[in-house]
């Protein structure tokens, strides 16, 4: 008797402790947003948006940084609630219900170390920078040093956009190439004359870092030619705690940390 008393009390206390765990679930569930994120687009606005967001809702961010293309696999394969990618969805996968929010357009900036004299560049002398058709800065008005040529990894949404944008069916051809979009600014800080790209909002405040004008246009100039696109990517229309981090960052907070950071947004 007194070990089926025992039994009994166990099995009691563990159906009120299964009870307390199927019924705290969905609350916290509501409270943590899975987010899968390109590199880009977390260095470009930093922790503060995340921050601000968990603040005003307290929906809490659990963060998986990785390049575009592993940010939207991770959410097609249910790990993540949304996806943020600097590359649109392909036909087919919007053919399968998946959809893309386009929320904002941040410059693909050509950066340069801090310490080199050149401010502008044409685009035909940056395209001939990239395809190593001019290898020395000497070419272009700077010192006699050979050209460090250093791209984000080949798969990124970056070196797809800028391939896309600035050369004009040129091979790229590069000294260094790192695996994630924002480890090529570590390398541009390190190297006097390497030259690189990556969105602007990961950068612009940045003190070892200069950004080039290309055809005397900067960044701020809204006829500059290199622009990327940020997008939210969901499994069908947003719900849930994906739908509020949308929001919020249409809001006028989310507005606000975009504006500061350099980055236009994408309202409609």
């Amino acid at each position: 008797m007194k070990s089926k008393r025992r039994f009994s009390a166990t099995m009691i206390a563990l159906g009120l402790l299964t009870g307390m765990i199927f019924c705290s679930s969905p609350a916290a569930a509501e409270e943590a947003l899975q987010y899968s994120c390109s590199a880009q687009i977390y260095e470009a606005f930093g922790q503060d948006r995340l921050d601000a967001f968990t603040k005003e809702t307290g929906i809490e961010v659990e963060l998986f940084v990785s390049s575009s293309g592993s940010a939207v696999y991770r959410m097609m394969s249910g790990f993540s609630d949304l996806a943020g990618t600097t590359r649109g969805l392909y036909y087919r996968h919007k053919e399968s219900g998946y959809m893309e929010i386009p929320f904002a357009k941040d410059p693909l900036a050509v950066i340069v170390n801090k310490k080199n004299k050149i401010g502008d560049l044409s685009a035909d002398r940056l395209r001939d920078i990239f395809s190593k058709e001019i290898t020395n800065w000497k070419e272009l008005g700077g010192p006699d040093q050979a050209i460090v040529v250093v791209t984000p990894g080949e798969n990124t949404a970056a070196y797809k956009n800028f391939d896309r944008l600035a050369m004009d069916r040129e091979e790229i051809r590069y000294d260094f190439m790192s695996y994630q979009s924002t480890m090529a600014i570590k390398a541009v800080e390190n190297f006097p004359y390497a030259i690189s790209f990556i969105t602007q909002g990961t950068v612009v405040e940045n003190p070892e870092i200069k950004i080039l004008s290309i055809d005397g246009k900067n960044p701020k100039n809204a006829d500059y030619p290199y622009f990327q696109t940020f997008y939210y990517i969901t499994k069908g229309e947003p719900a849930g705690a994906a739908k509020k981090f949308i929001e919020f960052t249409r809001s006028d907070a989310g507005v606000s940390i975009m504006k500061r950071k350099g980055i236009v947004p994408i309202l409609d």
